[in-house]
């Protein structure tokens, strides 16, 4: 242990058991001429019965450094955080921020960690126990907003004229949330149409349209499968492939005119993360009196996500000739006669008797003649 370490050691206690110091009103703030404070110009105060005060304060970034730790045990009067508290919480699961914090609060919050750490304050040498650094929203023009070239999209603006869940959604939809990427508004209108389109499921034209009839097997599949790819996405923070799940999702449900609770119900839950006031009108409407946002998370389930048949490509020499849809469990010589009756295969085979079939289960069909 060096001397600054013995010291902060030997007197990080005896401060924390002390008052705090009121600090005195100073009429100058000019510089001292000597590179101290201008307390230090105030000798009455810095001289005190038991020595001479401390007048270089530190600077923002030490409290914005370990602050997380204090969030611990705020009330603790005996130290920064009981041993007890900082074993049960421990270090931030996640922390979200932007590389331009890199040299600044990130460097400096692994410095007071990984001191407090040697000291044996604490039992974990690293701040974060993930850390995502998120990309900037540019302007249309590829440039950081700033007011200088006058790039700046206004979040209250887009709001008001949106509503804040098509601003959250587009957002996510940009991209993957650590690129940066440029702001564009036209695509906030194709967000803002998906939106449209989801409420619609819910209803004819002004009249509200859920229904309690049994779900089908193919609204089943369609629904499990975006349970699936969202609950897989989340916890990778792959927002932006999310939404093209719920919009791949919505337009199926669209086409297949699925206005049935036991599907949307659930995908409303899903929704509700991303575009969380439309989920919520849409919940209390299906007669919930609680909040979504307490709803239980809905589980897939593999059997609804089975395939019920495998479009075979069918290979001819080496080439892809064709395609022909077979049952995921049918026999592969039932496979191989079907293709040899097939009028384009007899075409590309020119009436000969093929040498050679190989099925490969719902993978491919070779034919070699």
């Amino acid at each position: 242990m060096n001397l600054f370490q013995l010291s902060i050691k030997n007197t990080i206690p005896t401060l924390l058991n002390e008052l705090p110091v009121e600090l005195p009103k100073v009429e100058s703030y000019k510089p001292t001429g000597t590179g101290e404070s201008p307390l230090a110009a105030l000798t009455d105060w810095v001289t005190y019965s038991d020595g001479i005060r401390e007048t270089d304060t530190m600077p923002g970034w030490a409290g914005s450094s370990w602050y997380f730790l204090r969030y611990i045990d705020p009330n603790n009067h005996q130290a920064f955080a009981g041993k007890e508290s900082l074993e049960y919480w421990k270090q931030v699961d996640l922390y979200i921020g932007g590389s331009e914090h890199a040299t600044g609060h990130l460097l400096y919050s692994r410095f007071w960690t990984k001191f407090l750490f040697d000291l044996g304050y604490i039992s974990w040498d690293e701040p974060f126990q993930k850390l995502v650094n998120q990309g900037m929203i540019m302007g249309e023009d590829g440039q950081k907003m700033s007011k200088r070239w006058g790039n700046v999209v206004n979040p209250d603006d887009v709001c008001a004229q949106y509503g804040a869940d098509t601003l959250r959604l587009y957002e996510m939809f940009l991209g993957p949330l650590e690129d940066s990427k440029p702001w564009n508004t036209n695509g906030i209108e194709g967000v803002s149409r998906f939106l449209g389109k989801f409420w619609r499921l819910f209803h004819e034209g002004e009249k509200w349209a859920v229904t309690a009839d049994a779900a089908s097997p193919e609204e089943l599949k369609i629904l499990h499968k975006t349970i699936k790819k969202i609950s897989e996405d989340i916890p990778q923070m792959s927002f932006n492939t999310s939404v093209s799940a719920f919009m791949v999702c919505v337009n199926e449900l669209t086409t297949l005119k699925c206005k049935k609770q036991a599907v949307l119900e659930p995908l409303l839950i899903l929704m509700a993360p991303f575009a969380p006031h439309v989920s919520e009108e849409l919940w209390s409407r299906l007669g919930n009196a609680e909040s979504i946002h307490t709803a239980t998370w809905p589980l897939y389930y593999d059997q609804y996500l089975k395939e019920d048949s495998f479009s075979y490509p069918i290979s001819i020499n080496g080439k892809t000739r064709t395609q022909i849809a077979f049952a995921t469990d049918a026999d592969p010589k039932e496979i191989e006669a079907a293709v040899l009756q097939n009028e384009i295969v007899l075409k590309w085979t020119e009436g000969k008797t093929p040498k050679k079939v190989i099925v490969v289960k719902n993978r491919i069909v070779n034919v070699v003649v």
